[in-house]
């Protein structure tokens, strides 16, 4: 596979290999007007020209802007016919993958054995003549893997981007209200990033006319309609959270480490000398707040979060997983910079390597691995994991991740400001208020919930709610002391468990809050 980043860089990379002949070449894109034109930029480009034929399944064989061959709108037909067009050519097949089969059918043979006699006809004949095959997923016959080049086609880059913007301004000046500056622009633009360009054009066409006016507001349905285009990859989502960093009880270190690369991917850090920051794996004790902060951290970024699934790359389809992940990191670079959020990554690449392995997972891992280490997009990736001895060691070397932070069940003071976080948050107004939140009873309280994890916590709160609120009265302190009573926390039940965690973060981690502490015998 030939991986290409930008449409300029497409050109040249197609540019070579039909310099050197390469007679089967594979573009796999959604945007196939896109593809055709590159390539009819490519091949007139060329020193010597070659001409350009097309096959669709409903238009045949032909030449843009004539008529279709005779008896072409079978792929065998047109096969046989191109290997009868003896001249400098390039043929681009649009709709053959579908004769590839699907996994629950195999290939049309025949249609495969005329691309071998194709291949095998253009790699001997005297003229240059190269077969383009274009479609929107990567389906390759066992015959034909050692003759196919498989080249990535870039989503649209920024600057595309906005000329589509600015052009679609120009063509509704007069008919929609125009209320947007350079700045602006800019931001629907850096929006849209991620998307193709038939998207973007629906998006902001939507932002346009959903009232008529086209604003600076109108970010947030450039934003929702790539959050659904995004989610039907069925790889990918968009997370919408207004959590700042502010209503994570705690975490201090790891909040401050954090603060300090915010606005680490803009063009002044660049002339300062930082690179972009890679990432951050986060490990602890369950319930502790790594998701949570997760998600704080793309507010207090200004940056859309992304989170993947690891479980949705994988795919029964021969190939299909290993195309799931690079389809996930194409979309990701193509949004940067924004956050890429993996939540219990430990599940997700547990079995890599292992002896049950049938090797799917490793080239998947791998394929990831390769790209944490390498890329050089602001895609800045917060990993959270909850049992760290499954995941491969590969994956905690120096480079795939700036820091690996540990989380550990809160600090006396940290319970104290969870306990405030969450009253606050619930109690503060409404019928269950009339608890007085004093500092005595938040030290009381603290004390009680000692090697409580925050989300015990939280639902020591709710519970005590549910008691007040099945009597019909305001919630009293003794609602949350009965409450955290009633509850064995995780620090107990899974005691061994959690001591063996700490061992190893010991040595391996930075503590998330700057104090350790044993847990009690």
């Amino acid at each position: 596979m030939v991986a290409v980043r930008t449409a300029s860089s497409f050109r040249h990379t197609l540019t070579q290999l039909l310099q050197a002949r390469f007679p089967l070449i594979y573009v796999e894109s959604h945007e196939e007007q896109r593809v055709l034109a590159e390539i009819d930029a490519v091949r007139s480009a060329l020193k010597t020209p070659r001409s350009m034929w097309l096959w669709s399944a409903t238009q045949g064989l032909r030449r843009p802007g004539e008529a279709t061959e005779r008896g072409t709108l079978e792929p065998a037909a047109a096969l046989s016919a191109a290997g009868r067009i003896h001249e400098r050519a390039v043929f681009v097949f649009c709709d053959l993958h579908a004769f590839f089969g699907d996994g629950t059918r195999p290939p049309d043979p025949v249609v495969v054995r005329w691309l071998r006699d194709a291949v095998r006809d253009f790699r001997a004949g005297e003229a240059a003549r190269t077969l383009v095959l274009v479609g929107p997923v990567l389906r390759i016959p066992a015959e034909l893997e050692k003759d196919t080049t498989v080249v990535d086609f870039p989503l649209p880059r920024e600057d595309e981007i906005r000329e589509l913007l600015d052009g679609m301004i120009v063509e509704n000046t007069g008919s929609v209200a125009i209320m947007i500056d350079d700045q602006g622009r800019d931001r629907l633009t850096k929006a849209a990033q991620g998307l193709t360009l038939a998207e973007a054009e629906n998006a902001f066409a939507r932002a346009m006319v959903a009232d008529g006016r086209l604003t600076a507001d109108d970010v947030e349905l450039v934003l929702a309609e790539k959050a659904q285009t995004i989610r039907k990859s069925g790889l990918l989502e968009i997370v919408r959270t207004p959590v700042a960093l502010a209503d994570v009880g705690g975490l201090d270190t790891l909040k401050a480490w954090l603060v300090k690369r915010q606005d680490s991917w803009l063009e002044e850090a660049a002339r300062y000398g930082l690179p972009a920051p890679k990432g951050v794996l986060i490990t602890g004790v369950p319930g502790c707040g790594k998701s949570m902060t997760a998600k704080a951290v793309a507010s207090a970024w200004g940056l859309p979060l992304i989170r993947m699934d690891i479980g949705k790359v994988f795919a029964g389809l021969v190939g299909a997983s290993e195309h799931n992940m690079r389809a996930s990191i194409a979309t990701a670079e193509a949004s940067a910079p924004c956050i890429m959020w993996i939540d219990e990554i430990e599940k997700g690449f547990a079995g890599a390597g292992s002896a049950g392995d049938t090797g799917t997972s490793a080239r998947v891992f791998g394929t990831f691995l390769t790209w944490m280490q390498e890329k050089t997009a602001p895609v800045f990736v917060i990993a959270t994991a909850n049992n760290i001895d499954r995941l491969p060691p590969e994956f905690l070397r120096k480079g795939r991740f700036d820091e690996i932070f540990f989380v550990d069940l809160p600090t006396p003071a940290e319970r104290e400001e969870i306990w405030r976080l969450h009253l606050d948050r619930r109690v503060r107004s409404g019928p269950a208020a009339g608890l007085k939140v004093t500092e005595v009873l938040l030290e009381d309280l603290a004390t009680a919930s000692s090697e409580f994890s925050g989300a015990e916590i939280e639902q020591a709160v709710i519970a005590g709610l549910f008691d007040a609120y099945s009597d019909r009265r305001p919630l009293d302190a003794a609602d949350l002391f009965h409450a955290l009573e009633n509850t064995v926390p995780l620090s107990t039940t899974q005691h061994d468990q959690i001591a063996d965690l700490r061992e190893w973060a010991s040595v391996r981690a930075v503590s998330a809050t700057g104090v350790t502490f044993p847990l009690q015998p």
